[in-house]
């Protein structure tokens, strides 16, 4: 039976009998290739630190990895499954296992098939230890059974509703267990010159600067990919990536990764195509992180302090340039099944009313010295947290901006714990259980792990709320346990969201079939392909 949203939804909260996962014409019309070959030369930033999303939440890792290896399934526009890896699944009458129909004739780039040994292994070796989002979706996964070689079968200890929303490369990317078994799979060699089943296969990785991928030419989905190479520039300097646009070094961007003035200008040219479509998977939320463990950012009116001392429009407005919405909760409003508002707390912006809580807090006018650590993944943090700096002047605290490399901020952030409260950007995805848990559940604190309760946030009645959450069935419940989420959320602070991300990507117009699907540019590009006439 082919699944509409409607059925998607009970499918992944219910009973199932089996389900051939719709076809690909419901995607969005998808261009047949009228050329074939070229090179492709997509920049984005900070440079990967590995070439795996297996054991990462990492953008940059996230765009180039789902490029090298396919996952289970792909989603359209409005999350309606499509096939991958798996062909059908099935959901039993007690929502406890769920068995995925692998797709046959599949072959690793070297050569070796994929079974579901490599779903097993991938699952409770990776995706369940080392995943900073894998460690909630795929916590109530409790052993993955292989009666045969084309069949995975999750068991589980309790229904995961959310979990059927997460299953693509982006997010949960396959490994080879016959390169992994019996290494460190942080370690493995492997993440620098992957192996996978994708449409396009490693050649080099220059760190910092530049990956190249060629053409898959025993890839399983016949007649693609339709170009022969795959080039990632790595480049930090948004005012750089504009004039690479523009000169045409550079094909295609994304994750607004380039200034937002610049954005009307390329609209005008004629020359790119410009959209908004592709992150329906990621609902991106720009939040503070504030880190419990500090004796300042422990005190609850210190933190709804600097909540009252930000404008939030002013932030949509001046750095996001309207790309994006004021955010009233940690949930994207475009989760419109689950966003309520309604009682939730609000820190209006009050700088005066800050100085008050302030002073209650024991920090008199101008006694406060704080330093804020901006993620480096575009501008936007880096911005967001300038404008911090001065609209904190107004209420009398020195504000220090400090700056590091992606890889130096993570370390900082999640292993090392050295620090008062971050500008982030954290993806919610397209089910809570995805992306939001991990900040606010208290089982996802692991120094080392990456994106996952950076606040270090411990509440007995939150991991209630989250667990009930993750494992009721019925909508309505379900809906009144994520408005109890919101409301704790943002009477106890461990985070503070700012902006309901928009993210844009701009891509040259003689490349076709960039965003074909809720993935956009993160998806496997298989079906692009570039016109040498324009």
């Amino acid at each position: 039976m082919t699944l509409n949203r409607r059925q998607m939804l009970m499918a992944s909260l219910s009973t199932l009998a089996l389900a051939t996962l719709a076809p690909r014409a419901v995607f969005a019309a998808i261009e047949p290739a009228k050329s074939e070959g070229g090179t492709l030369t997509f920049v984005i930033s900070p440079s990967p630190q590995i070439l795996t999303s297996a054991m990462t939440t990492s953008g940059a890792e996230q765009v180039v990895s789902s490029k090298i290896s396919d996952s289970l399934f792909t989603y359209d526009f409005d999350m309606t499954i499509q096939p991958q890896l798996a062909e059908s699944f099935e959901v039993s009458d007690d929502g406890l296992q769920v068995t995925f129909n692998l797709r046959q004739g599949v072959k690793w780039h070297d050569g070796t098939p994929f079974t579901s040994k490599d779903v097993a292994y991938t699952c409770m070796q990776v995706w369940k230890v080392l995943h900073g989002r894998g460690r909630t979706i795929f916590g109530n996964v409790t052993e993955v059974q292989t009666p045969d070689d084309h069949t995975a079968v999750f068991v589980m200890s309790k229904p995961s509703p959310g979990m059927l929303k997460s299953l693509a490369a982006q997010q949960t990317q396959l490994l080879p267990a016959h390169l992994y078994e019996g290494t460190d799979p942080m370690t493995n060699p492997y993440n620098l010159k992957p192996v996978g089943t994708g449409p396009f296969k490693f050649v080099s990785f220059v760190a910092g600067d530049n990956l190249v991928l060629e053409k898959n030419p025993d890839y399983w989905d016949e007649n693609k990919p339709h170009i022969d190479t795959l080039v990632f520039r790595f480049v930090s300097d948004p005012a750089t990536v504009t004039a690479g646009l523009e000169s045409g070094e550079f094909d295609l961007v994304n994750q607004s990764l380039l200034p937002k003035p610049d954005l009307p200008r390329l609209k005008e040219s004629g020359k790119f195509d410009i959209t908004t479509k592709g992150y329906e998977f990621q609902n991106e939320v720009q939040m503070i992180e504030f880190n419990l463990d500090d004796p300042v950012m422990s005190n609850p009116k210190v933190r709804k302090a600097i909540a009252m001392a930000i404008d939030k429009q002013w932030i949509v407005d001046n750095v996001f340039f309207g790309y994006g919405k004021a955010a009233e909760t940690p949930l994207h409003y475009q989760l419109s099944a689950l966003y309520d508002t309604d009682g939730v707390p609000k820190y209006d912006y009050d700088p005066m009313g800050a100085v008050a809580l302030l002073e209650e807090a024991g920090y008199p006018r101008g006694t406060l010295e704080l330093t804020v650590d901006p993620l480096p993944y575009g501008e936007y943090q880096n911005m967001t947290a300038n404008y911090m700096r001065e609209a904190f002047r107004a209420i009398g605290v020195k504000l220090t901006v400090r700056n590091e490399d992606f890889a130096g901020f993570v370390k900082r952030v999640y292993t090392d714990r050295d620090f008062q409260f971050t500008v982030n950007l954290l993806t919610g995805g397209s089910d809570p259980t995805i992306g939001t848990h991990r900040t606010f559940w208290s089982q996802s604190f692991k120094p080392g792990v990456g994106f996952s309760n950076g606040s270090h946030y411990v509440s007995a009645e939150m991991d209630k709320i989250i667990e009930a959450a993750s494992a009721e069935m019925d909508e309505a419940k379900r809906k009144e346990l994520y408005h109890q989420f919101q409301v704790l959320a943002m009477t106890d602070l461990p985070v503070l969201p700012i902006v309901a991300v928009e993210s844009v990507t701009v891509a040259n117009k003689r490349v076709h079939n960039h965003t074909i699907n809720a993935h956009g540019t993160y998806a496997n590009f298989a079906e692009v392909w570039l016109d040498p006439k324009a």
